[in-house]
Formats: structure tokens, sequence, C-alpha cells
């Protein structure tokens, strides 16, 4: 099940015997632009550790996980989408390299299905605010329902 304004674009790696290089963001992708870029952080989750749940009424999200193997769950809660109450999960990391973009009303939440422990950057609209955060938060678990065991894709 799909969720409107959600974009996972697959990261293309390239190496050589020097290391790797991925592009995570260009100015010239108009779906990735479609939101500014305010800030750009990272995030790390340890072995079975969940970060759940999070929304903005502003912010747009664009999340890679960089090592490690984590779970990205999505859910909608705008009351006016036409996929209001959909959800989606994605496996993001080791063999599964891509960049999910989503939009402001989305909870979205974070689980390491992974051994070690996962970096995850963020790419978001805008800078954070200590004063005023555009953030609404819920528990992990017991609050909204989504199912947080492992499925790979």
């Amino acid at each position: 099940m799909s969720i409107q304004g959600v974009l996972c674009r697959p990261l293309t790696w390239h190496n050589d015997q020097r290391g790797s290089l991925a592009e995570l963001v260009r100015a010239d992708d108009p779906a990735l632009m479609a939101a500014p870029i305010g800030q750009v952080y990272v995030t790390t989750l340890y072995p079975g550790v969940v970060k759940a749940w999070h929304r903005h009424s502003q912010q747009w999200d664009r999340m890679s996980c960089l090592k490690g193997r984590v779970m990205l769950g999505l859910i909608d809660d705008r009351a006016d989408s036409p996929t209001y109450g959909h959800q989606m999960s994605f496996i993001l990391g080791d063999r599964s390299f891509n960049l999910v973009m989503f939009p402001p009303g989305i909870w979205h939440g974070l689980k390491n299905i992974g051994e070690e422990e996962a970096l995850v950057v963020n790419v978001v609209s805008a800078p954070y605010d200590r004063e005023r955060p555009d953030e609404e938060r819920a528990p992990a678990h017991g609050v909204l329902s989504f199912d947080w065991s492992r499925r790979d894709s």
C-alpha cells in the first residue's frame, strides 16, 4: 500500500580501488528539490532499537541509511490525504541503498534490524528550531498500530 507524496529513489554506488561514492540529493533533481534543504543531520541506532514516532506539520524529510540496516516505518495521518491511514515500510542500508522522501503529516520511525550500530542521514527542509520545534511525538509502541517485525525488501 502506498502513501501519496512518498518517493523512494535507489542510490547508485560508484566503486573503485579507492572506495565508494553515492549521490544522495542533487540540486538539479526536481522531485527531490520539491522541498528546500534546511539542515542535514545524522542519527544512530543500536541493534534492535526503535526510534519512533515523529511527525512534522511543515517539514519534509529525506532519509537514507549509510551504515547498518534499518526499517523505516511511515503512517499517513493527513486527514485530507487520499491515502489517510495507509502504512508503508522500507528496508534501508546494506543491500538496500535508497533515499526515501516524505511530506509533512506522516508519522515516521526507524528500527535497527541489523547486527551493528546503524547510521542514518536525514536531509530536512528546515533547520531545527529549539524554541519552537516542528515536531510531535508518540511512543514507539502502544499508541500507533505498526508491525515492527522484520520484513526484508
